[in-house]
């Protein structure tokens, strides 16, 4: 792929301006994003290794060219075609080479949101075939050309869930990881962010050709990434920005950094009018990642930068390049919760990512627990507890308790943003931290990215671990919390004995429905009597239990799950 503003590029963006629709048949509909393939789609027989992707962005129009070279390595014999998700762009060009043969122009096809791609010869397993893409147009969704909060132009990527395809061809699934490389032309007096590294300094391109519509002097960034990522964190962002550097973090424990002395570079990305009242979400950004790489394993990725940004989402953890609401940031908000949220995510859903979708929770129920778990070490416990609780009560407080948080059939993505996939998601980790203690949970964690960073898992290789590292059999937990809905709701009752002691009665009553599991619960029951407390570990496994308890005082207080390690409702 080119690497500046050529002239061979020009007449390439100046021919596509007026020139008929070349390789492909007309510009397909539009389709509805968000929407959940069938599981025989992405069975293909290849995999994509590595996107090479050039963009020309201007700043007086809504359109885009492009050009994306995909090398896919064939798994099977016999495949003669590859479908990539690809939408309301106009094929300019395509051509595609097989095992390192000259390549050959091909005619590509489109049909609800599927860009078909005929490969001239058949192939045989471990092939490989390299396949470009012209293109130019107006993105559906994805990439969002329009005017920022401070009324600047700009362009940013917002890819979540599956809207990748509405920018650049790819295989828009989780499942399907590859390496990226971005070469992007733009205004000059922009800022242009992507993920990975930096290859050398932007390059001064002159004035672009007459017929480019716009009347500014343009550069060309370059950035690449050896590290796999999923298709909805590959994004660039470019508009009028103030870039600061906030430190180095992840000394020693960096891999994928391209500086010498090992460390990654940790800084913000923020649109002049918001520097000052933005700024201080990020004070504790450097040590965010430290904690973080202690805590999972090494930080996966070239660099962390931290982006104002259009994106439709609180906060995007894209790769090595996060966005945030450009509102929010502008606003002045507290949104160091959400930064320590998006930096958990570099680990989880990021690096370790969920094979499917209907297994969201590992990458949204743990960031929403890691993203606490931050404000443990650095804040306090009490600080943590506070947070948990919050989460619980979300959970406890929403419409999605019907629901399961390993969801495998709802069809709109978006849907799957609820409260499963976060707040009960991050409930079921810190039960699970309760159940194993620190030590074995901790371990767990620990393996469980090392096996799967850069890859992908489900929910069931999570188990796996854990079992493993804790030497308990945990498919009880998994099945209760994760593939079964609601919460138990719990009744107490105490009575002193005739003789002293104290008896408690406790039933389930999933007021939920009928549907709701009875829970198998370890619990904790702290009894407060005479300036003094102790506590009974009990198991309640079932619709109701009872225990007696000879040495504490009939007239003892009761309280069930004083640590608040379970998720559940008491009643009074």
């Amino acid at each position: 792929m080119k690497s500046e503003f050529s002239g061979l590029l020009m007449v390439a963006v100046a021919a596509s301006m007026v020139a008929p629709s070349v390789g492909h048949a007309q510009e397909p509909a539009p389709i509805e994003a968000g929407m959940r393939a069938g599981p025989e789609r992405y069975i293909d027989g290849v995999d994509a290794l590595h996107y090479d992707i050039e963009l020309a962005i201007s700043d007086r129009e809504d359109w885009v060219w492009g050009t994306t070279g995909i090398r896919l390595l064939a798994d099977v014999d016999g495949i003669d075609h590859v479908r990539l998700d690809f939408t309301g762009m106009e094929v300019l060009g395509a051509s595609v080479s097989v095992a390192g043969a000259t390549p050959e122009p091909v005619q590509t096809s489109s049909e609800n949101g599927i860009l078909t791609v005929p490969f001239p010869a058949v192939t045989r397993a471990g092939d490989q075939i390299q396949i470009e893409i012209e293109y130019r147009g107006t993105p559906d969704d994805g990439l969002l050309l329009q005017d920022n909060v401070e009324g600047r132009a700009a362009a940013f990527v917002d890819n979540w869930p599956n809207r990748t395809r509405f920018w650049v061809p790819t295989i828009d699934h989780p499942s399907d990881k590859a390496t990226v490389r971005f070469t992007v032309h733009a205004p000059a007096r922009w800022e242009v962010i992507a993920n990975g590294r930096l290859v050398g300094q932007p390059i001064a391109s002159g004035q672009p050709a007459s017929e480019w519509p716009s009347a500014d002097a343009f550069r060309t960034w370059t950035y690449a990434s050896d590290v796999p990522h999923p298709t909805y964190t590959m994004v660039i962002g470019a508009t009028e920005m103030v870039i600061k550097e906030l430190g180095l973090a992840a000394c020693g424990l960096a891999p994928a950094s391209p500086r010498p002395d090992g460390c990654v570079a940790v800084s913000q990305w923020l649109y002049p009018g918001s520097v000052e009242a933005a700024s201080p979400n990020f004070v504790r950004a450097t040590e965010m990642v430290d904690f973080f790489a202690e805590v999972v394993g090494p930080f996966p990725y070239e660099k962390l930068a931290h982006v104002q940004s259009a994106t439709r989402f609180g906060g995007m953890e894209n790769s090595s390049a996060i966005f945030y609401s450009e509102g929010g940031l502008a606003s002045g908000r507290d949104m160091e919760g959400t930064v320590s949220h998006e930096t958990a995510h570099q680990w989880f859903g990021d690096s370790a990512t969920e094979r499917d979708w209907g297994h969201l929770w590992l990458s949204e129920g743990f960031a929403t627990y890691f993203g606490a778990l931050f404000f443990e070490y650095a804040d306090g416990v009490e600080d943590f507890r506070s947070r948990i609780d919050r989460t619980a009560a979300s959970y406890l407080s929403s419409e999605d308790t019907l629901g399961t948080v390993v969801d495998t059939s709802t069809p709109n993505l978006f849907d799957l943003l609820n409260d499963n996939s976060y707040e009960k998601g991050g409930m079921v980790l810190h039960m699970l931290r309760g159940q194993l203690g620190n030590d074995a949970f901790f371990s767990g964690i620990r393996n469980y990215y090392e096996i799967y960073q850069d890859s992908t898992a489900l929910t069931a290789d999570l188990q796996r671990v854990m079992e493993e590292a804790s030497g308990q059999e945990l498919g009880w937990f998994f099945e209760q919390w994760l593939y079964l809905p609601g919460y138990p709701v719990l009744r107490a009752a105490q009575s002193p004995g005739a003789a002293g002691g104290l008896r408690i009665d406790l039933h389930q009553d999933q007021v939920q429905g009928s549907y709701a599991p009875r829970f198998r619960l370890p619990l904790t029951i702290e009894f407060r009597f005479n300036g003094t407390s102790v506590r009974k570990d009990v198991l309640m496994d079932g619709a109701s239990g009872s225990w007696f308890f000879s040495d504490i005082p009939g007239d003892a207080q009761v309280v069930i799950d004083p640590d608040g390690w379970i998720l559940k409702r008491v009643l009074q």
